[in-house]
């Protein structure tokens, strides 16, 4: 077995060439992207249970050839493609919108960004801000969710359009508690209030605290199911929070929220 190996080991790295250091390059990029986008949504558990599945399916079948294992092994993996398709839908179709958004192309788009788009792009920090620290003090609930690359047209459409300018007023009496809209989320996208009373997704995340309501487990949904940037006012305590990229930022100062937004922005 052992003289099996090394005989497979020389034959493999003796044909090695330019072409197949580019094919591992591309599969390295490709498992890196999974693992990232696996991590923000919280499956990475899943994740490295199936790639260690399938590391050892190679193992068994094609270096060891261990048949009946193998091909048992075999059955399982092209049965499981259909039912990952189906389990991991969410987390492959962000990560299809990231690899064709020009966040996935940044090396192209930013060649061609005018500097001056950074300060555009936060014009909606200190209106947010303001408001954000307006309802912190009257305990007034909110949820504000800010696009960044990956388009949120999905969710904007669950809920009212109203493609307005944003002041500050304007989202404080959105989420007036006598308001129709203040149950739902707010979407700000391309310097406007694009909708309010959103509907999004909620993360089931298990680590989170008991005391946390249906706003702080949907910001942090659409937080993992995407690349916004997800805010929050509690109702109850009045503490501002907000979560990106799969993790929930707690207590924070109008002053924290206004460096946090404002760096993100960068």
């Amino acid at each position: 077995m052992t003289a099996t190996i090394s005989l497979f080991a020389f034959s493999m790295f003796s044909a090695f060439g330019v072409i197949d250091l580019i094919d591992i390059l591309l599969v390295a990029t490709l498992l890196f992207y999974l693992y990232r986008t696996m991590k923000d949504t919280g499956s990475i558990n899943i994740f490295l249970g199936v790639l260690a599945f399938v590391i050892l399916w190679v193992v068994m079948y094609k270096i060891l050839q261990m048949r009946l294992i193998g091909t048992i092994m075999d059955k399982f993996i092209n049965i499981g493609m259909i039912v990952l398709v189906i389990l991991f839908q969410d987390q492959i179709k962000r990560f299809l919108i990231e690899l064709g958004s020009h966040k996935g192309w940044g090396f192209i788009s930013n060649a061609f960004r005018h500097k001056s788009a950074t300060d555009e792009d936060k014009r909606w920090v200190m209106p947010v801000v303001y408001a954000c620290m307006s309802m912190s003090k009257s305990k007034t609930g909110a949820l504000i969710v800010v696009q960044r690359q990956i388009p949120l047209d999905d969710y904007e459409h669950t809920g009212d359009i109203i493609d307005a300018n944003i002041n500050t007023r304007l989202i404080e009496n959105i989420f007036f508690k006598n308001s129709p809209l203040h149950d739902g989320a707010l979407i700000i996208a391309d310097n406007k209030v694009k909708s309010a009373g959103c509907i999004l997704p909620v993360s089931h995340d298990t680590s989170l605290p008991r005391y946390l309501g249906l706003r702080h487990r949907s910001a942090l949904g659409i937080a993992q199911a995407t690349d916004a940037i997800a805010i929050v006012v509690s109702e109850e305590t009045g503490n501002i929070s907000y979560a990106h990229k799969g993790v929930l930022h707690q207590k924070l100062s109008s002053t924290d929220l206004e460096h946090a937004l404002s760096a993100l922005m960068e």
